[in-house]
């Protein structure tokens, strides 16, 4: 009895614990993000201020989107159900550096995005409409400068880097003193092991969240600095931080959970990829993939589901499947973790490295395309049922099938292209409801011992209970 009493004190201990900790962030924690689904966007690539709609003719430079034009559109995004929106990092950058991983300056914003007061607007605005910002960080590197640092503020001394080598493919996979050590495509690599370098870094960023009202961060290069660096970089920025750790070994990618909130899920988005980009794996191998990441990762709800990005290329690279991408797309916002839709993917993009897949988003604001329709349902939906407070309970799956549910909604997906349908027995639902699809109102089914379900095409369905249930309940 004792020891059930213990147990019991404990656990009331850890919930105090992570209440707290999302109190002293500002309500802006890892379990306030899990509610968010988060649109990302490359700040130079999504609106002009000016309105202007030519398309960019060389993707390797500077295009003209700036902090007014991501204002002025919001809507668009807003449109959709994202309430948050990851921009690229703000840092004044090396000529070139559009993306923004090219640093020179901690203390000066890169003037091709706009001014400082730009940035704040933009912030202003999105909290207004109760929507967030992430900003990507890098604390790894600065611009590509060689070996003059006498450009780069505050760090503009030789000892504040490692000495010049370059991370080969051979070291990613066996000699992570290397990797930590070693410039990754040759940008100077900081050596967070100097005091100084360390001490500037964990200020900056403490200042940087707390003078901008930054709500959470994309910090870059992970497994290219110490991890030991990472747990007083978190405590520091004192925000929700999800890392890059750009691997498919689940082990190393998930150890890194241990040291920020969360990371990219790459694991899981190279599985998707399988099942519906390639077609080479069935859902039997998603669920047994789920299953390990449960088991390998410290909070898998807390990490970032995604299926494009601006570091690969495009899930419609080389393939014109455009239902299937709807279905990796839909699968990602109820999966376990927390939903991140790369701009474009609605307006069905598919460039191929970068920057191939870094195209102009200002020509294609179009809101009648089937997949931001999907979307605009989709994230209702996740909001209506607070998906995120309910398990992934698996309901049905075969090689071709795969049926789950979070809370009362049910979601249904194929990796075929032609009619598949089976009856799914195990249901979030009671005999006599009426459920219906999301993505078409006519499309219901009566619960009975079970209810029917086919997919035509790689179609995707979400059913959830219909209004006419409440309805019939009060009647009674």
């Amino acid at each position: 009895m004792k020891s059930l009493l213990f147990l019991i004190a404990l656990l009331c201990i850890a919930s105090v614990v992570e209440s707290h900790v999302d109190t002293f962030r500002g309500g802006r924690g890892k379990d306030a993000w899990k509610q968010r689904t988060i649109y990302q966007v490359l700040t130079d690539r999504y609106a002009k201020h000016d309105g202007s709609k030519g398309s960019c003719n060389n993707l390797s430079k500077y295009c003209g989107g700036t902090y007014k034009g991501l204002i002025k559109e919001l809507d668009y995004i807003q449109g959709m159900g994202f309430d948050a929106i990851w921009v690229s990092p703000i840092l004044k950058n090396l000529d070139g550096g559009y993306h923004g991983y090219w640093a020179t300056d901690l203390y000066s914003l890169n003037e091709n995005f706009g001014t400082e007061q730009d940035f704040k607007d933009l912030i202003e605005e999105l909290h207004k409409r109760d929507m967030w910002i992430m900003v990507d960080v890098v604390a790894n590197h600065v611009g590509p400068v060689g070996m003059d640092f006498s450009g780069i503020n505050p760090f503009n001394q030789p000892e504040h880097y490692h000495e010049r080598c370059i991370i080969s493919d051979d070291d990613f996979a066996n000699n992570q003193e290397r990797v930590e050590n070693c410039r990754l495509a040759d940008l100077p690599d900081l050596a967070q092991e100097n005091d100084f370098v360390r001490t500037t870094l964990l200020s900056w960023i403490k200042d940087l969240v707390q003078k901008y009202n930054i709500d959470g961060l994309r910090i870059d290069t992970i497994p290219e600095v110490p991890k030991w660096f990472w747990t007083q970089f978190q405590e520091a920025a004192g925000v929700y931080a999800v890392g890059e750790v750009f691997d498919m070994r689940l082990g190393y990618v998930a150890d890194y959970q241990n040291y920020v909130d969360a990371v990219l899920n790459y694991p899981l988005r190279n599985a998707i990829n399988d099942v519906w980009r390639y077609n080479s794996k069935n859902f039997r191998d998603l669920a047994n993939s789920m299953n390990a990441n449960r088991n390998a990762f410290k909070d898998v709800d807390a990490l970032g589901v995604f299926v494009d990005n601006h570091d690969n290329e495009r899930f419609l690279h080389g393939n014109s499947n455009h239902a299937g991408l709807e279905a990796a797309t839909i699968f990602g916002i109820f999966a376990e973790g927390i939903p991140m839709v790369y701009y474009g993917t609605e307006q069905y993009y598919g460039g191929g490295p970068d920057p191939a897949n870094r195209e102009q988003l200002w020509t294609n604001f179009d809101t009648s395309s089937n997949l931001y329709q999907m979307l605009k349902a989709a994230i209702q939906t996740r909001k209506d049922h607070k998906t995120w407070d309910n398990k992934y309970v698996e309901r049905y799956v075969d090689d071709n099938f795969l049926a789950f549910s979070r809370g009362e909604v049910l979601i249904a997906v194929t990796n075929q292209g032609g009619s598949v349908g089976n009856y799914v027995t195990y249901l979030p639902f009671s005999k006599g409801d009426t459920i219906c699809n999301i993505f078409n109102s006519s499309d219901c089914l009566t619960v009975e011992d079970g209810v029917n379900i086919t997919l035509d095409n790689y179609q995707t369905k979400v059913y959830v209970k219909s209004s006419n249930n409440a309805q019939e309940s009060i009647k009674e």
